[in-house]
C-alpha cells in the first residue's frame, strides 16, 4: 500500500501568498497601467477565477515585460489550471528576473517535482532553503524528494533542522514518519505519526500512514479505524481514491472479499493515480446481471500480472454465459499467444493504452462492430461475483492455463545439461520504489538458498540482471543460469514454456511467477504476511499448487530464507521433483 508523504505540499495561490505578493506589487515602481491589471489579476485568483487571472497578467506583461510579479502571477495562474508547460515557462521567467526571491524559487521547485524532474526541483528547494533556512514548506517538500530517491539520512537531517526552528509542524513529522519507516522502522513510524495527528488531529494523512503502519504490525481493527476516518477527512479526491483502494486491499487481506471487491472499485475512479479509462460506447455489465446468451467483452486491467491474476475467473464466465455465449477479451498484446493457446473458445485482441493529461485511455481496436457486444466490464469486476468468498476458489493444481508444448520440449532439452533440480528464480521485481523495496529481501539474504546443493539456479527475472548475477557468483559461488536465446520481459509465450519446464519457481510476485504459476508449474511465493493477494489465508488461492512463505515478523528475511534454503535442500534430497504445495 503507498504511504503518503507530505511533499509536494504549498499552494502558491494561498490567501496569505497572494496576500504577500499584492503587498509588493503595492510597493513596486513599474508602470502604474502594469499595476492595474496585476491587481485584477490578484483579485481573480483569490476567487479562484485562474483563466481570468492570467489574461489579466498577461495584460500587465504587455505594458511592463519585465514585470517579476506579471511573470509570477502568470506561472501561479497556469499551475493552479494545471497547465505545466505554460507554468514552468513563466516560473522561470520570474526566477530570472529576481533569482534571489525564495517564494518563486520554491513555488518553480514543487512544479518541477510534480513534473518528475527531481534534479532541478532539488536545486531549487535548496536556494529557497538557502534564503529561508528551516522553512517549512520546501524543507517538508526537499525531504519528500530525498526519500524519493532512497537517499533517507540526508532526508532526515533537512527535516531536523526544519522541526528544530518549528516542532509543532505536523507535516514535517508526517514525512519524517515516511522516511524512518522506509527504512524498515515501523515502531518510530508509528511514533512520528502519532505526534503528528496530536498536533492535528483531523490530518487525513497521517490517519492513513498510521493505518498502513498498523495493519502490518498485525492491528487490523485500529488500522481499519484510522484508514476509514482518513477517507472521512481527506479533501483531496486523489488521496482519498487511494484511501478507498487501501482499505479494500485491508479488507482483502482479513479474507472478506465482499468488502474487498466493493471497494477495489476505487481503482476505476477518475480520481485514482493514473487511472484508467475504457473507450467503449456500451452498457457496462454489473453484479447480478444475467450474461447468459449475451456477447460479454472485458478489458484486461492494472498491471500484465494481474491480467493473468484475474484470468482465474475466465473459466467460470464461461460457463455463465452458455453454449450460446460469446466473450471477447482485450489483452496486452504480448500475452495474446499464450491467452488464446488457453481460452479457444475466446475471442482475444490487443488492447491499446494512451496516457495524457494524467489519465489512460484504453481502447480495444480489434473491435470493429461494437454493436454486436452487449455488456462490457474490467476483468477484475468479475472478482465480486465469481470470487466473493475463499471457497470460490476451485483446487487446480494444473493450473488454468497452457503453455506451448513443443517450447516445453525444447527447454527440457536446452537445459537437460545442468544437475540436480532445475530451479528458476525471481528475487525481486523490476520496479523498485522508497517504499516498496521493503516487501522483497535483500539480495544478501538470498545466499543460503543459492547455496544449496543439488540444485540449479536459472534466472527468470527481466531486465538487467548482470551485477546481481555477477554478485552470486562472486560473493556466494554460486552460478544463476542465464536462459539463451529469450527475452524474459517481451517473450511470455517463452517465458510460460520455460517455467514448465523447470522443476520449481521460486521467488516473489511479478509478471513471471503469475506465468509460471497459471500453468499449474510447482512455485514457491515469497510474501509478507499482510499481502492482500494472499486472501488472508496461509496459501495462495489463486494458484492451489503453489507454496508459501512469509517472513515471520516484519522485515526478518533471515528467517524465512533459512526455512526456504532448508526445505529447497530437502526436495533436492529426494530427487523425484518438486512435492506438491503443503
Amino acid at each position: 500500500m503507498a504511504i503518503f508523504d507530505s511533499g509536494p505540499v504549498g499552494d502558491a495561490a494561498a490567501p496569505e501568498k497572494l496576500a504577500r505578493l499584492r503587498a509588493e506589487i503595492a510597493s513596486a515602481n513599474a508602470l502604474r497601467e502594469a499595476l492595474k491589471h496585476l491587481q485584477i489579476g490578484l483579485t481573480h485568483a483569490g476567487a479562484d477565477r485562474f483563466e481570468e487571472a492570467c489574461a489579466a497578467a498577461q495584460e500587465a506583461l504587455t505594458h511592463d515585460p519585465n514585470l517579476v510579479y506579471g511573470w509570477h502571477l502568470l506561472g501561479i495562474g497556469h499551475d493552479k489550471l494545471n497547465q505545466r508547460a505554460l507554468a514552468l515557462d513563466a516560473y522561470e521567467r520570474a526566477l530570472a528576473l529576481a533569482p534571489a526571491d525564495p517564494d518563486i524559487a520554491h513555488d518553480l521547485g514543487r512544479l518541477a517535482f510534480k513534473m518528475e524532474m527531481l534534479p532541478q526541483a532539488e536545486a531549487l528547494f535548496r536556494h529557497c532553503l538557502s534564503q529561508k533556512p528551516g522553512a517549512r514548506e520546501p524543507s517538508n517538500n526537499l525531504g519528500a524528494l530525498l526519500r524519493r530517491q532512497m537517499r533517507y539520512d540526508e532526508a532526515i537531517e533537512v527535516l531536523r533542522l526544519a522541526l528544530l526552528a518549528e516542532p509543532e509542524a505536523a507535516m514535517l513529522w508526517l514525512t519524517l514518519g515516511t522516511i524512518v519507516g522506509d527504512k524498515g522502522d515501523i515502531d518510530q513510524a508509528e511514533i512520528f505519526y502519532r505526534e503528528a495527528l496530536r498536533l492535528e488531529p483531523d490530518y487525513a494523512k497521517a490517519h492513513y500512514n498510521l493505518s498502513n503502519i498498523l495493519f502490518t504490525k498485525n492491528q487490523p481493527d485500529e488500522a481499519m479505524s484510522h484508514c476509514r476516518r482518513a477517507i472521512e477527512l481527506s479533501d483531496v479526491a486523489q488521496d482519498t481514491s487511494m484511501m478507498r483502494f487501501a482499505l479494500s486491499t485491508m479488507h482483502l487481506a482479513r479474507s472478506d472479499l465482499d468488502q474487498g471487491w466493493t471497494y477495489y472499485e476505487a481503482r476505476l475512479e477518475p480520481t485514482y493515480a493514473e487511472p484508467i479509462h475504457f473507450v467503449v460506447d456500451r452498457p457496462r455489465w454489473t453484479p447480478g446481471t444475467d450474461i447468459a446468451g449475451r456477447h460479454l467483452m472485458l478489458f484486461g486491467e492494472q498491471g500484465l500480472g494481474d491480467e493473468i491474476l484475474f484470468a482465474n475467473v475466465i473459466d467460470d464466465v464461461l460457463a455463465e454465459l452458455g453454449p450460446d455465449g460469446r466473450l471477447t477479451m482485450a489483452v496486452t498484446d504480448r500475452l495474446l499467444p499464450f491467452f488464446q493457446r488457453s481460452f479457444p473458445t475466446v475471442r482475444f485482441g490487443a488492447h491499446a493504452t494512451l496516457k495524457g493529461d494524467g489519465r489512460a485511455f484504453r481502447g480495444a481496436q480489434f473491435i470493429k462492430d461494437w454493436g454486436d457486444v452487449d455488456l462490457w466490464a474490467p476483468l477484475g469486476a468479475m472478482l465480486k461475483t465469481h470470487r466473493g468468498t475463499i471457497d470460490q476458489f476451485p483446487e487446480r493444481p494444473a493450473g488454468y492455463m497452457r503453455p506451448d508444448p513443443e517450447r516445453v520440449r525444447r527447454w527440457r532439452k536446452t537445459l537437460a545439461h545442468l544437475p540436480g533440480l532445475k530451479v528458476g528464480v525471481l528475487w525481486t521485481s523490476l520496479v523498485i520504489d522508497s517504499s516498496r523495496h521493503l516487501y522483497f529481501s535483500p539480495f544478501e539474504q538470498w545466499r543460503p538458498v543459492l547455496q544449496t546443493p543439488g540444485v540449479s539456479f536459472i534466472n527468470l527475472q527481466y531486465g538487467d540482471q548482470s551485477e546481481a548475477i555477477a554478485y552470486a557468483r562472486q560473493a556466494f559461488g554460486v552460478d544463476i543460469h542465464q536462459p539463451p536465446g529469450i527475452d524474459l520481459k517481451n517473450d511470455l509465450d517463452d517465458v510460460a514454456a520455460l517455467a514448465c519446464a523447470l522443476d520449481l519457481t521460486l521467488g516473489f510476485s511479478n509478471a513471471t511467477f503469475n506465468i509460471a504459476a497459471a500453468c499449474g508449474a510447482p512455485a514457491w511465493l515469497i510474501a509478507i504476511k499482510k499481502a492482500w493477494t494472499l486472501l488472508g489465508t496461509d496459501r495462495y488461492p489463486w494458484y492451489s499448487q503453489v507454496r508459501t512463505y512469509s517472513p515471520p515478523a516484519y522485515g526478518d528475511w533471515e528467517a524465512v530464507m533459512a526455512q526456504i534454503a532448508g526445505d529447497l535442500a530437502q526436495e533436492a534430497g529426494r530427487g523425484t521433483g518438486i512435492a506438491a504445495a503443503g
